[in-house]
């Protein structure tokens, strides 16, 4: 644990720990399997998410590392969902929303970014950032529920949140963590693109014979 905590170089100016770097690379990781679809995401994102609350820790960023939680426990019932997609269709499908679908999704997030907020607010200690902390919780859990669904609008919330969690990393001085959410804008932006176009792509006609037999 000691060893995760130390440092492994300086980035402008800001000592880079071990933990930070590598719980990063494995996010990196996560979100491009994420983007081919494939279900070792959800492991590596449950690692990656051990990994960053060790970086966290004594860092008085509780909105980051409640991210990191959530990422742990979202990653675990991600994991069981596709799983089961994947055991029914053969494969991860993935869709658009409905307009109800949205609208809930939208209202709890929300709903839970303005209580946790509050909490913070009433409870200095836990915060320093109320609002930015609570935004950034309260989305992971709405981005990981997203894509636990196969929702494209998962790809979106990730934005949303990372428009936050860039400055907060890089205020808080984690330097590290700032530059991988920068990257993982472009990835995100690949992902979006990559399952947008898989439900464009055309299946095969169902055809009957004259017989009437499905071909």
């Amino acid at each position: 644990m000691s060893a995760l905590t130390g440092v492994a170089f300086t980035a402008f100016g800001e000592p880079v720990k071990w933990a930070d770097m590598i719980g990063n690379l494995l996010g990196l990781t996560a979100l491009a399997l994420g983007w081919r679809r494939s279900v070792l995401s959800w492991p590596v994102q449950l690692l990656s998410g051990a990994v960053l609350v060790t970086a966290y820790l004594g860092g008085h960023v509780p909105g980051l590392i409640g991210k990191q939680l959530i990422v742990i426990v979202t990653a675990a019932w991600g994991w069981t969902q596709w799983q089961r997609g994947r055991r029914a269709t053969g494969e991860i499908a993935v869709r658009f929303a409905s307009w109800t679908e949205r609208a809930a999704l939208a209202g709890a997030t929300a709903a839970g970014t303005v209580g946790l907020a509050l909490l913070f607010r009433a409870y200095p200690d836990l915060s320093w950032s109320p609002w930015s902390d609570a935004y950034i919780f309260v989305g992971t859990l709405a981005a990981m529920y997203a894509q636990a669904r196969g929702w494209i609008e998962f790809w979106f919330a990730w934005i949303a949140v990372d428009i936050v969690g860039v400055p907060l990393a890089f205020n808080s001085g984690y330097a590290f963590s700032g530059l991988t959410y920068s990257i993982y804008f472009v990835l995100v932006l690949l992902g979006l693109r990559a399952w947008w176009q898989s439900t464009r792509t055309a299946r095969p006609a169902v055809t009957k014979n004259p017989q009437g037999v499905t071909a």
